[in-house]
């Protein structure tokens, strides 16, 4: 393995989603170095359909506290354009999903049946956890099915070129719900469509949340090889005197 497939795995493998940031600001050369990076992921016919709002600063506050106030006074007027989920769940994805959600909560202090602790961290989902920068992503409602695969290949090369240099990010699903409120603060085109968002920043060392680590599944538990010679063990190599 060389020292570049290293430093390359240990980016990947040390990106986590980050739930509570510290103040430390983050210049827009830096986003901007970021995001000049991540164009570089591959679209179909190089479409390159992501277009995206950063936003630091009282106009990150100002989207803050629209989306928390829709929350609070009246959440069923809003629900998402499109299902982040499946409408049916089955195994091993809603093992999964109840896992990650006992170990966060358990970190927080947060016992099953609290739900006024489950809405108050939910909130800060809608704050950015904090984070000094914001960006919010949106792409053309003509676009189908591979734009959007292709749209996860660059929202995925953000976070890695983020935390090639240092810093944390959260990709949040839970703005969907309230598309509209988004879409209002922003003053987006009626063509433009929610992806999603993601806070951006310098992850808070002290926060318990912070301490989460997911399992991830093996390779043979979700690949099957087909044509590659079988695999042998090798021997195990006795201790050294």
């Amino acid at each position: 393995m060389t020292r570049e497939t290293e430093l390359f795995d240990g980016v990947m493998t040390s990106r986590r989603s980050i739930r509570r940031f510290l103040p430390t600001p983050v210049e827009r050369r830096v986003v901007e170095d970021i995001l000049r990076a991540a164009r570089h992921a591959p679209s179909g016919s190089n479409i390159q359909p992501w277009q995206v709002t950063v936003l630091t600063g009282a106009p990150l506050a100002e989207l803050g506290d629209a989306v928390v106030a829709a929350s609070r006074e009246e959440p069923e007027a809003h629900e998402e354009e499109w299902p982040y989920y499946p409408r049916t769940w089955s195994e091993p994805y809603l093992g999964r999903r109840r896992k990650v959600g006992w170990d966060l909560y358990a970190l927080l202090g947060v016992e099953k049946g609290d739900r006024e602790g489950t809405r108050r961290h939910f909130e800060r989902n809608y704050r950015f956890f904090g984070a000094p920068v914001a960006l919010v992503f949106t792409i053309d409602r003509v676009m189908e099915r591979g734009s959007w695969l292709d749209y996860g290949m660059f929202v995925q090369n953000v976070m890695l070129a983020a935390r090639a240099r240092g810093l944390d990010t959260c990709a949040q699903g839970a703005f969907g719900k309230y598309h509209r409120v988004v879409s209002r603060v922003l003053r987006l085109p009626e063509d433009r469509m929610l992806v999603c968002a993601m806070a951006l920043g310098h992850a808070d060392p002290d926060a318990p949340e912070n301490g989460l680590r997911t399992v991830r599944a093996e390779v043979e538990d979700f690949t099957e090889f087909r044509g590659f010679p079988a695999a042998v063990a090798l021997p195990a190599v006795p201790p050294l005197d």
